[in-house]
Parts: C-alpha cells; structure tokens; sequence
C-alpha cells in the first residue's frame, strides 16, 4: 500500500541514529531516510549481493574484511589512520584492502564504489 507524501512512513526512520529512522517520504534528507524509504527486501538484497562475499570469506578464514572495510570507510581512506585503528602493518591493510576489491569486483579508490559499501553497511540493521 502506497503512502500519500506527507503521511507518516513506519519505514521511515529517526535522524538521532535509531532504527529505522522516522520521517515522512517527502522529509528524505539523509541517507538514513533514503535507504528507510526502500523496501527491506531490496536492502538486503543489495547488501547481500555487496557484501555476501565478505561475509563468506569471513566465516571461513576469520579475515575479519567487513571489519577492515567499515574501518577504512570510517577513516574516510586514511591508509595509516584505518591501519592503526586496526592495529595492523599499513601492508597488512593493504593485502586486505586488494582481496576485498578482488572477492567483490569493486575499486575503493573510487568514490561510487565507496558510497555503495557504505550504504550496504548500513542497509539493514542486524
């Protein structure tokens, strides 16, 4: 059932960082609000699709990659800032960094791909 704009959303969300934040569809002005007004079935979806081969490498060799890569998203980049935040050799960051682009086909050199793992991290709330 479509919601008239302006009608309160029970999918919409809070800007105070709970889940899922509260708002109205025409109130979208965070990213939060945005992913609230997709289905959850296409949030998991995206997620899954991103990240399911993170998680699996994971859960087999405990590389703790999702980790690294909330981390490098978190240090906006920053080489040495996500490796001592891990505490881990920057080289060490790096092999990491290269298996998570090599195990999703993504460049987090790029902006876009960037943004895309930010979102997936943050689709749905476990």
């Amino acid at each position: 059932m479509r919601q008239s704009a302006g009608a309160p959303s029970d999918e919409a969300g809070a800007k105070g960082g709970a889940w899922p934040p509260t708002g109205t569809p025409g109130d979208v002005d965070s990213y939060a609000l945005l992913l609230a007004s997709v289905p959850e079935r296409t949030r998991w979806s995206f997620r899954t699709r991103l990240l399911g081969p993170l998680e699996e490498y994971d859960n087999v060799r405990q590389a703790e990659l999702l980790h690294t890569l909330e981390e490098f998203l978190a240090c906006s980049g920053s080489w040495n800032r996500t490796a001592g935040r891990l505490h881990v050799h920057v080289n060490t960051l790096r092999y990491r960094i290269r298996r998570i682009e090599e195990l999703t086909g993504r460049d987090l050199g790029t902006l876009e791909d960037r943004v895309d793992f930010f979102l997936a991290l943050r689709a749905t709330r476990r």
